[in-house]
Order: C-alpha cells, then sequence, then structure tokens
C-alpha cells in the first residue's frame, strides 16, 4: 500500500498480507537452505534480510487495513472512571476524538460505495449468534447469557447498544486527547442533544473538572436527576469541599438549603422585575403585567422602608391585604416626618362610620382606620407631607377591590405556588428561625466563598414553579454579574485581591429556565467570570420558550463553543454545518467501452476501460452525519472554527467508589448528621458574610 496515489484505499481485501507471507518464506528458505536458490550462505543472508524488511512492511500495512475495517464495525471500549478523569489548571478535558478535515470527509464518502458494505457490516457468525441468541432466549438461557459476555475472548458479543452511524468515528486510528482552553470558556459553550445520548454524562465530565479545580461551580437541574446530584455530591467530597456544597432542591424540601429570590438587590425595583418577569407579556397580558410590576415594587419600596427583607410570602400578604401595608406605612411616615396628624387621625377614626368610606374602598379590612387616614392627610397640613412610597399605597388602596382583583389576576396564581407547602420554606426562609438548621445561601456569598452549588427544580411535578425558580434564579446571578464587574468579588470587604474569579454555570434543559433575564447573563456576564455551559435538545425548545426568532438567534449567536450530540432536528444540526467550509474530494468513475473497426486492419472491435479520478465539492459535513452520531458521541466546534470529532468515555462501574451514595436518601441522612447552625461563622470565614447559619 503507498501513500503516493491520490485515491487512498482502505475499504478493500487485505492483498499486502499475501506479500508478506511470500517474503517471509523466501527469507526462511535463504537462511535455512540457500542452496535451493542457487546463493553461497554470505549472500543468502543479505537477502534474507532483505525479504524480513520486505515482509514487516507489508504486514505493518495489511494489518493497518484490517484495524480499519474492524474500527469502523466496532470501536475499541472506551471507559473511564471518576476518579480518572484528567484535571489541568489550563484546559478542559472533552473526551477522546480527532480533528476533523477532508481526508475524514473522503474516508466517510467512501464506506457509502455499494461494494465496500460487506466490510461495515458484521459477519455471518456475528449473524448466526444473534439469531441463536434470539431463539434459545427461554429454553436455554444460559446459552444466550454466553453468547452476551461483553468479553474480548468472546468472538461474537454484541455491538454496544449506542445506535448510530459507528463509522463516524471509526474512520480515524489515531485518536488524542481533546481539550478545550479555558480561556476560551468565558465565550460560553452550548451543548445540542437529544433525549438520552449522552447529555448528562458530558455534563459530569465537566462539572468533574471544574469542582476538582477549586472554582465556584453552579448546576441548575430542572429535572432533578439524582444521578447528576450524586456525582455533583461525590465529586465535591472527593476534592474535599463538602463543606462548600450547598444543595436546593424543590422535591427534597426536608434537606434542601434555603434561598430567598428577591432577598437580595441592588436596587429595589428588582424584586418586582424578578417577580412580574414570570408573567406573560404578549399581547393585551403586556398591560397587566406592567400593573402588577408596579405593584409588587410598591410593595417591596414599602417593605425595605420598613426595614424587612422582601420575600415571595411577604409579597403575596401584602398583595391579597395592601391595606394592611399602608396603614403601617403611613403610620410610621406620619409619626416621624409630622406626628401632630396622629390626633387628627385618632378623633376621624373616633367620629367616621362605615357608611363615611367611599363606595371603591368598601370591603377593605379597616376601612374606617384607611379613610380616617387619608382625611387627615387629605387637609391642609397633611397636603405638607409627601413621600413618593406612601403615594403610591394611597393610589393602590384607592382602587376599588373588585377591580383590583381582576388586575392582580395573573400575578396570585404564581405567587401562590411559590409560597404553598414546602416550597415557602424555602424560598422565603425565616432568617430568625434559629430552630432550622438548613442553610441560607445568596449567589454573592457562593461566590466569596467558592462553593458548589447543586439547583434541582423538580420540573417534571410543577413546571411553572420550577421555570419561576429558575428565573429569578438567573434574574439575581445577572445584579450579582454587575456588582462584581463594578466593585469586585469582596467589593471592599477583608479577604483576598481577586477582582474576580471563574464562576462555571452549568445549565441542563436551560430552554425551561431561560427568559428574558438569561440574554444579558450570557451576553454581558463574562466581564464578571460567568462561564455559562447550557444544554438542550433543539434550536426549537429556544425559540418555542422566548417566542421570538430574533431573540433566540441573538441568545445562540453568544456561545462560542458549540458541541452537537445526535440530534433529530435537522434546523439543529444546520446551526453545525452551516459555519463549515465545502472541500474537494476525490471520486473515481470507471469508463468501458468498445468499438468495431474496419475488417480490413484484422480486427473485428477494440475496447478499453478506464478508471477516471475527478473532484467535486461538498459541505465538510453534512446534517445526516448529525443526525446518525451514536450515543456519546458529538462533534465540537471549538475555539472560532476548529472542528473535532469527539467521543466521551463511559463510566465505569463506581461500586467501589466509597464516595458515591447509593441513593438520595443516603444523601438526606448524612445532611441531617452534618447539618448544623452557624453562631460562630466568622471564626471559620472571616472575609465572609453569609447571608444565614452555616452550611451543612
Amino acid at each position: 500500500m503507498s501513500n503516493r496515489y491520490v485515491i487512498e484505499a482502505l475499504l478493500r481485501p487485505a492483498v499486502e498480507l499475501n506479500t508478506a507471507v511470500v517474503a517471509g518464506m523466501a527469507a526462511y528458505v535463504c537462511v535455512q537452505a540457500p542452496w535451493a536458490v542457487a546463493l553461497a550462505p554470505s549472500v543468502s543472508y543479505v537477502t534474507a534480510s532483505g525479504f524480513a524488511v520486505l515482509s514487516v512492511v507489508r504486514a505493518r500495512q495489511g494489518m493497518k487495513i484490517i484495524r480499519y475495517r474492524r474500527n469502523l464495525a466496532r470501536l475499541r471500549r472506551y471507559v473511564m472512571s471518576a476518579r480518572q478523569i484528567p484535571v489541568s489548571r489550563q484546559r478542559l478535558f472533552l473526551g477522546r476524538g480527532f480533528r476533523w478535515t477532508q481526508k475524514h470527509t473522503q474516508r466517510l464518502q467512501d464506506t457509502l460505495r455499494p461494494e465496500v458494505a460487506k466490510y461495515l457490516h458484521p459477519g455471518r457468525l456475528y449473524q448466526a449468534a444473534r439469531w441463536l441468541e434470539m431463539r434459545t432466549e427461554h429454553s436455554v438461557p444460559a446459552l444466550g447469557k454466553l453468547l452476551r459476555t461483553d468479553s474480548p475472548l468472546n468472538p461474537v458479543r454484541p455491538l454496544p447498544p449506542v445506535g448510530g452511524n459507528p463509522v463516524l468515528h471509526g474512520i480515524e486510528l489515531d485518536e488524542q486527547d481533546v481539550w478545550l482552553a479555558l480561556l476560551e470558556r468565558v465565550g460560553h459553550t452550548i451543548v445540542y442533544g437529544t433525549t438520552r445520548v449522552g447529555k448528562t454524562r458530558l455534563a459530569e465530565l465537566l462539572v468533574t473538572q471544574d469542582i476538582r479545580r477549586g472554582e465556584v461551580t453552579i448546576v441548575f437541574d430542572p429535572k432533578g436527576d439524582a444521578d447528576l446530584m450524586k456525582r455533583v455530591w461525590a465529586e465535591a467530597h472527593r476534592a474535599s469541599r463538602g463543606d462548600a456544597l450547598y444543595i436546593f432542591h424543590l422535591g427534597w424540601p426536608e434537606i434542601s438549603a434555603r434561598y430567598n429570590a428577591v432577598g437580595r438587590f441592588g436596587r429595589v425595583s428588582e424584586v418586582a422585575s424578578r417577580v412580574a418577569g414570570q408573567l406573560s407579556g404578549e399581547g393585551n397580558s403586556a398591560a397587566f403585567r406592567e400593573f402588577a410590576w408596579r405593584f409588587v415594587n410598591i410593595i417591596a419600596r414599602a417593605l425595605v422602608a420598613l426595614g424587612e427583607r422582601p420575600d415571595y410570602s411577604l409579597i403575596m400578604r401584602y398583595v391579597n391585604n395592601i391595606a394592611d401595608l399602608y396603614i403601617r406605612y403611613a403610620e410610621k411616615v406620619i409619626r416621624e416626618q409630622m406626628p401632630s396628624l396622629q390626633a387628627q387621625i385618632q378623633n376621624n377614626q373616633q367620629v367616621l362610620g362605615d357608611d363615611d368610606v367611599p363606595r371603591n374602598m368598601q370591603g377593605q379590612p379597616d376601612a374606617v382606620r384607611i379613610w380616617s387616614i387619608e382625611v387627615a392627610l387629605s387637609s391642609e397640613e397633611g397636603k405638607q407631607l409627601y413621600d413618593s412610597i406612601l403615594d403610591g399605597l394611597r393610589s393602590a388602596v384607592r382602587y376599588d377591590r373588585t377591580y383590583f382583583d381582576k388586575i392582580v389576576a395573573s400575578l396570585l396564581p404564581l405567587l401562590e405556588k411559590l409560597t404553598t407547602g414546602k416550597t415557602a420554606e424555602l424560598l422565603a426562609p425565616d432568617y430568625l428561625d434559629m430552630s432550622d438548621s438548613r442553610p441560607i445561601f445568596d449567589w454573592e456569598q457562593i461566590i466569596r466563598k467558592k462553593a458548589v452549588v447543586y439547583i434541582g427544580l423538580d420540573a417534571l411535578s410543577d413546571s411553572e414553579v420550577a421555570s419561576a425558580v429558575g428565573n429569578s434564579m438567573f434574574a439575581d446571578l445577572v445584579s450579582v454579574a454587575g456588582h462584581i464587574y463594578k466593585h469586585g468579588i469582596h467589593a471592599g470587604l477583608p479577604g483576598e485581591g481577586e477582582s474576580k474569579v471563574p464562576i462555571n454555570l452549568h445549565c441542563d434543559e436551560f430552554n425551561e429556565l431561560m427568559g428574558d433575564e438569561f440574554i444579558p447573563l450570557i451576553n454581558k456576564g463574562g466581564g464578571a467570570g460567568m462561564q455559562v455551559t447550557a444544554y438542550t435538545q433543539t434550536s426549537s425548545d429556544i425559540e418555542a420558550r422566548i417566542g421570538n426568532a430574533a431573540k433566540t438567534a441573538q441568545v445562540q449567536g453568544n456561545f462560542n463553543n458549540l458541541i452537537m450530540l445526535r440530534v433529530r432536528e435537522n434546523r439543529t444540526a444546520e446551526l453545525l454545518t452551516t459555519q463549515l467550509p465545502k472541500v474537494e474530494i476525490y471520486t473515481k468513475t470507471l469508463v468501458s467501452g468498445h468499438q468495431d473497426t474496419d475488417i480490413n486492419a484484422g480486427q473485428d472491435f477494440t475496447s478499453n476501460t478506464q478508471d477516471r479520478v475527478g473532484t467535486v465539492k461538498v459541505p465538510l459535513l453534512e446534517p445526516a452525519d448529525v443526525v446518525t452520531l451514536p450515543k456519546g458521541q458529538a462533534f465540537a466546534f471549538l475555539e472560532g472554527g476548529q472542528l473535532w470529532k469527539i467521543r466521551m468515555p463511559l463510566p465505569a462501574g463506581d461500586a467501589d467508589d466509597v464516595l458515591m451514595p447509593e441513593s438520595i436518601a443516603q444523601i438526606a441522612e448524612e445532611m441531617r448528621r452534618n447539618y448544623h447552625s452557624g453562631e460562630a461563622w466568622w471564626n471559620d470565614a472571616p472575609a465572609i458574610v453569609p447571608a444565614g447559619g452555616e452550611h451543612g
């Protein structure tokens, strides 16, 4: 086999082995019986050496043909345990693979020729074994078990259940480890892949490395996948970071950390944005959404002015009873700024009755008291008192109750979902309840502490609550990113001098989490160290969530690195293939013909047969190639245009991994033992001011 020819011929019989055998026999004869070839012994040894070298060269060339054909039908097994995953401070390990070039497009096209089909499929012995296994499934189960044994000693063992087209990776014999420079991660990475093709395995691979590097690692898992949660738990403890691990899980509230999605903000108006942002803003709903924003903003401003931290429960309470908040705040402002009005209010309460209250305000709790305050504030003396928050509350309580219920009709169901049952304890934590040992965290604390956070949103049980909580967390992260960008991580507090640290966000099924908050996170969060790795199934999932093709393109355009596993939608596959150049591949055309000749020339006809080699331009990769990827394999478009074909390692049995819990119940039991309150948190973390107790 020579590499000098234009067309590489690898799918053919290994004829080089014939030459190797003959040359080997000739070398043997020259050494053992030089007289048989009429050579003197001194000359025959030199001749034998030449034949031996030729035999070795041809044997290697023939074995390459055989290995190539075998690789197309069955890839070499690639297994790696969690402890074997390599970790680098400069690069991110993605798996094993090769750089895809014109050569691989050529080889892939060669596999489509009908005459080479026999080299791509298992032989008759394999097919007979599968037939025998099926026929003896009930009568002789032991035979079927023997035929299914996954061992190199079993020549007919079944192919791995990965489906797809195995030749996509088998066309290259020389694999290497594939790495992504960590400096490229700040450009964000998106992973596409349909259900059950390896997205979670890839997430485990990347999360494991981030945890072991000691970086901030935040995993958003809408489904609440138990295996992913256990992996985060095991790797945090393997890296001796168990004391910096937080687990927030809506499906397991008894072991979950607590988080106030609206308790931390740079501007108080962010509270209203996070709550109203969950409401529909399309069509006629836009007006109701704007009113809900204004109403929640009034409540949040009043709570902050009263020295209380907003949370979903308080907002729900005062949406249902704005009169109570109005009375509290009005009395506070009057007491501090114009105490002379207090006597007038008390006198009004004694004089006025229910019939004196305007019809639009009747039916409210403490209507007489509210009207007494209103009369006092409307007097000549009261008009001198101006407070923007008080004016907002006054306008709210003047609404007719029936009308008011209609315009907050879309807000109340959302708040009820977020404040019902044990979910309320997680999203509206009581900071003064020392009997509850579950930690309370916020993102600023997490980033300063370089902690590991797993967020399980249990979307299968209640997708709307999961989406609302996820969006609120993203909005909070955007606010924290803006704060870090302006002031650094420590913002003047004592501690290390780092202005920013890598913040790794792994967002599984991120189309279920994203809203308008996600766009600025990936668009501008890189300046604060945010590194987003998003996992989803198709580009249509993003568009269905956002409802706008232009915004979908905006989101996808902010991801510099693209990893695509098997997808079932051509439009998604074209996100990769349309970015690749066209290449020239060689085609071979067989031309055969004959021609009659003059009978006087002594010939009846002439004939000729030709192999013509030409070139044709084809895409480097077709969408059909992405659609037929086996499980656990992917194309990766990295570092501004480099196309890699990779495969992730299969997980080795972790039965001997003492750090891997057998079930979530085991995690729950250990967390209950390790939870403790934080009366002396300052002794352990002098540079950190947590928003709650010590974690477990």
